[in-house]
């Protein structure tokens, strides 16, 4: 096992690993950029390393500064977290080049993963259910562009090889309006990700977006831990996230759980890993997968009881996962509020000095938060400040919870988007369950109109 990591992260994922860094007994090493010197993650760690001013660019995103301060602190491993470098194939390459060991997938796993083509094309022969659409990239030439348009079937949406964060995407409705589409969308990925490539999927119009977690070791095993449903989503961006999914049968789960763990097998993925789909009338079809441990993760290791970074850490370290399949089993229901330091119906950021903050507690509540009383939010990062996860016996109970755990949060000083999520939380269509991606867009144009334009 190792004696030291470096958490090349902040926020509340940088306090999540150290937590299970300490748990195991492993030193930790905090690095950091000026403007998160008063982080508490900082604080705690066995060391810290300033590697550079606020901008990510210059510090989060510094491959040479990380590398150095793992070099120059001792560390064995380092953690990417999520965000960041952490499906930077060039950085894993780069951290284990430098002799350190990267605790998540290869590299060269995570760049075939991270482009889309690649990646559905791998799925594709792992016989993972994918939506229809263009085989590969899309040519050039208008007349077969065309053709595809016609066999997928409208409406269709154009998507960007090297996009993601919901970003390089656009729907078109029409055969007329197809070619131009497809022309800005191109522009737009080489403009935005260096990588032009487009393909076409059919639009799905009603879909919920249900993801599979998985975990692999380096000895061939690979497990899956049941699903999450994250359909609660505002342009892309996930505000609630649940598991398991609700409508999800025993059969569906084990199907898909399956052909995710026989993908895994057949690309030799390491560590933890998410696969995200479209769900719709009783149907999943591939979207893409995540190579590193997802915000949510949370509420997967309250209805499992797997530590998820911790076995992160372990296959890392050449050990075979603590878990088999059979080992797997869902108890309860849980949801995940990700709380954001922002406007809670424009969603403009609201960086500032937190004046006072008390967290809510109770039964079947789980706190992740990097943020105290007296901690300044700096306006250079995601406004994510924290996650409030509830659970309970079963999907009732958990939202039961929820709604007290979300009574009870206070913090003054910035503006946070408690009030949203406790109006979602007494919203009949979000209480009966299995709402799609496009719910709370719609439900934001209704009860906010004001605010769906920010």
């Amino acid at each position: 096992m190792f004696k030291k990591i470096l958490i090349a992260n902040r926020g509340e994922i940088a306090l999540r690993v150290l937590r299970a860094c300490r748990e195991l007994g492993i030193e930790t090493v905090a690095v950091h950029s000026e403007a998160d010197r008063e982080a508490i993650y900082v604080k705690m760690a066995d060391e810290s390393v300033c590697i550079g001013p606020a901008q990510s660019a210059q510090s989060y995103l510094n491959i040479p500064a990380i590398i150095a301060a793992a070099e120059v602190t001792g560390a064995e491993a380092i953690h990417p977290g999520y965000g960041f470098l952490s499906e930077n194939a060039d950085f894993a390459d780069r951290v284990e080049q430098s002799g350190f060991v990267f605790i998540g997938p290869r590299g060269d796993t995570i760049r075939t993963m991270g482009d889309k083509v690649a990646a559905k094309d791998a799925m594709k022969a792992a016989g993972v259910p994918c939506v229809p659409g263009s085989d590969g990239a899309l040519p050039d030439d208008p007349a077969q562009m065309i053709k595809i348009g016609r066999e997928v079937g409208y409406p269709v949406i154009i998507k960007a090889a090297g996009g993601g964060g919901g970003r390089g995407m656009r729907v078109v409705e029409r055969e007329e309006d197809l070619i131009l589409s497809v022309e800005m969308t191109k522009t737009e990925a080489g403009s935005a990700f260096g990588n032009s490539t487009v393909y076409m999927e059919r639009y799905l119009q009603k879909p919920r977006h249900v993801e599979v977690q998985v975990l692999a070791d380096e000895h061939g095993n690979a497990i899956y831990l049941a699903e999450r449903d994250c359909s609660m989503q505002r342009r892309h961006q996930k505000v609630i996230e649940e598991a398991p999914a609700p409508g999800i049968t025993d059969a569906e789960r084990k199907a898909i759980g399956e052909a995710c763990v026989a993908a895994c097998k057949r690309i030799n993925y390491r560590g933890a890993g998410t696969f995200e789909f479209l769900y719709e009338n009783g149907e999943f079809f591939f979207i893409e997968m995540n190579t590193r441990v997802q915000v949510e993760h949370p509420i997967t290791e309250i209805i499992t009881g797997v530590d998820i970074v911790q076995e992160q850490i372990y296959v890392a370290a050449g050990l075979p996962l603590s878990y088999k399949q059979e080992d797997i089993v869902i108890r309860g229901h849980a949801f995940e509020c990700r709380i954001n330091a922002e406007d809670p119906f424009t969603f403009v950021p609201s960086p500032g000095l937190i004046q006072t903050y008390h967290a809510p507690g109770g039964p079947g509540i789980r706190v992740d938060t990097h943020i105290y009383e007296g901690y300044s939010i700096p306006p250079y990062y995601d406004s994510m400040i924290g996650k409030i996860i509830s659970s309970g016996h079963d999907r009732d109970k958990a939202m039961a919870r929820m709604r007290v755990a979300l009574s009870e949060l206070a913090v003054t000083g910035i503006k946070t988007n408690t009030e949203l999520h406790r109006e979602l939380f007494a919203d009949p269509g979000f209480i009966q369950g299995g709402t799609s991606i496009h719910y709370l867009e719609h439900w934001m144009e209704e009860h906010h109109p004001k605010g769906k334009g920010a």
